[in-house]
């Protein structure tokens, strides 16, 4: 925890799929396949968050917007090419987030906490983001990997570029490097 630090700047090599695969599971990972839970505490269980990545320089993976699968430990490629340069402009031009090697995007389906707990379930979602974050911040330090929290962008544009549902609502934005 002393050297977790928000890296804006990276190396230019790229990750290596053990790595990328870490991060993932450090974000929502489960812990128990019998139990389903997951890596980050979500009130009541109801896991509102989906995890997306966006991949320009990971040995093994081809460029590209994936959906994360924690059951199954699992990415699905939803688009080719490279977006992150899209995703760094939807951030309204924060250069790291097109500088990164990968770039992990976390979203919300708050309904799925709602249901359950009202307005307050928004709350949660938020917290339950944060808890999330940490996970790849901390996880990234033992691989001597950096990264940081964006939380500007335009939600419109994240969405298009990344190919989630209109249900779904970007709510962080993590471009990942070498440090």
């Amino acid at each position: 925890m002393f050297a977790r630090r928000s890296i804006r700047e990276f190396k230019p090599g790229p990750l290596t799929l053990p790595e990328v695969a870490q991060l993932l599971w450090a974000a929502q990972g489960t812990t128990d396949p019998q139990e389903g839970f997951r890596t980050a505490p979500s009130a009541g269980a109801t896991y509102p968050l989906e995890v997306y990545l966006a991949v320009g320089r990971v040995q093994k993976l081809a460029e590209g917007v994936y959906r994360y699968s924690p059951a199954a430990h699992a990415l699905a490629r939803l688009r080719e090419g490279d977006v992150r340069q899209a995703l760094a402009d939807a951030a309204l031009g924060q250069r790291c987030v097109g500088e990164g090697a990968a770039v992990l995007v976390l979203a919300a389906v708050y309904e799925r906490t709602a249901q359950r707990y009202g307005d307050r379930g928004i709350r949660y979602v938020h917290m339950e983001v944060g808890h999330a974050a940490q996970n790849v911040y901390l996880q990234g330090v033992t691989l001597g990997l950096g990264t940081v929290v964006v939380g500007a962008f335009h939600d419109q544009q994240v969405r298009r570029i990344m190919r989630m549902p209109q249900r779904e609502t970007p709510l962080y934005i993590m471009p990942v490097g070498r440090q």
